[in-house]
């Protein structure tokens, strides 16, 4: 009965506390970014150069006529089920996300620039099968924020994790552990944090996914070593609220290369 009564009393405090972060810190009604995260699953071979000719003289362009911007595009270097193309779309209009397909095909440019792709005959698919999930930003990092080299076109990688959670519960203090400390122990140990976002469509939910960039991939062990050695860090993994269960059950930890079309 105890455990059951603490359980409850820390939901609440944890929700609360964490509407009244989102109140704080978010600049203005409807001021946070919505994002759809879509994989393409290929086969190696002319699967890729069709899929990135697509994304990057087709897709990209018609994004950004819907003001959708900048727009991300990652291979996947280290994880499973490769060869994957990433596609990150970012907009404050939830709308225009939702209803994306449909403004595509209104688009005579992108229609044309699309053919080959969309055309592409059973017996040689552009792609295996796609999968998009729908995430909210934080409050806390309501706008996504592309890494320093990324106008130039500089080298950089990025790291792409997903947090899962045993209950909504704990999904719920995990994000507040954001809001509670996280964003700054990042920014102090040298990471480039790029998104937050709260899964509001997807697989294995609850999660969230979050992604972080660096120079050189031999950057990501020395800012992760600084990250679990920060006192903050340890301080906030160890507060009551967060460490009386396991409140993630499972990472994901990808390791992704920008496509050379890629705005972020």
């Amino acid at each position: 009965m105890k455990r059951r009564e603490f359980l409850t009393s820390s939901l609440a405090a944890s929700t609360l506390a964490f509407a009244n972060q989102a109140q704080s810190q978010t600049p203005a009604a409807g001021a946070r970014e919505y994002y759809q995260l879509r994989k393409y699953h290929m086969q190696t071979g002319p699967q890729t150069k069709l899929t990135d000719s697509y994304v990057a003289d087709a897709l990209i362009p018609a994004l950004n006529r819907l003001g959708i911007a900048p727009v991300g595009a990652f291979h996947l270097d280290l994880g499973p089920e490769t060869p994957t193309l990433y596609v990150l779309m970012p907009s404050s209009n939830l709308e225009t996300l939702v209803n994306l397909e449909l403004r595509l095909a209104e688009d005579e440019a992108f229609m044309k620039a699309a053919e080959p792709f969309w055309s592409a005959p059973a017996t040689a698919p552009a792609f295996i099968r796609t999968e998009s999930t729908l995430l909210s930003a934080f409050p806390g990092h309501p706008k996504l924020t592309p890494p320093p080299s990324a106008a130039q076109h500089g080298k950089r990688v990025f790291q792409l994790r997903t947090y899962e959670s045993p209950s909504f519960a704990d999904h719920v203090r995990k994000v507040e552990m954001f809001h509670k400390g996280e964003f700054e122990i990042f920014q102090k140990a040298g990471f480039d944090q790029v998104f937050y976002g709260d899964t509001l469509i997807g697989p294995r939910m609850p999660n969230l996914t979050y992604m972080l960039s660096y120079p050189e991939l031999s950057d990501l062990t020395e800012k992760w070593k600084l990250f679990s050695s920060d006192p903050a860090w340890k301080k906030l993994s160890s507060d009551p609220r967060y460490a009386f269960e396991q409140i993630v059950s499972n990472i994901s930890n990808l390791i992704l290369s920008p496509a050379p079309y890629s705005q972020i």
